[in-house]
């Protein structure tokens, strides 16, 4: 597992699975409130847990953002309970009814399109995701002060490349990806609405735009 700081208060872990030819990334949000995007899946975790306590020191991890139920989104969500048994789940309604479902009982935080959840280190806005491959409804998710944005499984990237500009990106999104033109549309629709200068892509590189 890779670890990369992308700024002072910020890193990505990225691995390669094997037979698949992208990265599977998560991502660490320091400051007073430790955030951390994604757990990678079971193996994935058991790599990332020494390097969160590392950075962390002795600070916790206070919340986990699950974009949508997937395994390398949330299938090493048991193994990092073991070791922060307080860390909070931030995800949609779907999502923490399957979480619920699998015998979760940590404290779930349900976002949808427009909330907001705000601590001195950041200002996150979430956005519905209409998440392939049931069209099962996940959220996404923007840092509005960094104007970073958390794609999730939206701009899967298999090496770094020139990015032309945020709407481009948005212009991109596939029938493969969401496959429902008025969910694709009003995601499209949604996401033109907010500035981004950065890309934190759930597989691929991190992108600068």
């Amino acid at each position: 597992m890779e670890q990369i700081k992308v700024f002072n208060d910020f890193y990505q872990f990225s691995s390669i699975n094997e037979g698949f030819p992208i990265t599977f990334n998560q991502y660490l949000l320091l400051g007073e409130e430790p955030f951390l995007f994604h757990t990678g899946n079971s193996n994935h975790i058991k790599l990332l847990v020494p390097k969160l306590k590392k950075l962390l020191g002795d600070k916790s991890l206070d919340y986990v953002f699950i974009s949508h139920f997937e395994s390398d989104e949330c299938g090493g969500l048991r193994y990092l309970l073991l070791h922060f048994p307080n860390i909070k789940t931030i995800c949609s309604q779907v999502t923490a009814m399957q979480l619920r479902g699998f015998g979760f009982t940590n404290e779930l935080i349900i976002k949808k399109t427009n909330d907001m959840l705000e601590s001195k280190n950041f200002k996150l806005k979430f956005i519905a995701y209409p998440s392939e491959m049931h069209l099962w409804k996940g959220i996404l998710a923007v840092d509005l002060d960094r104007q970073l944005f958390f794609s999730s499984d939206l701009f899967i990237k298999r090496e770094t490349v020139a990015v032309p500009s945020w709407y481009d990106e948005i212009n991109k999104i596939s029938a493969k990806q969401i496959p429902c033109q008025n969910a694709l549309k009003t995601l499209q629709s949604i996401l033109r609405d907010i500035d981004v200068k950065y890309i934190a892509t759930g597989h691929g590189p991190f992108l600068k735009l």
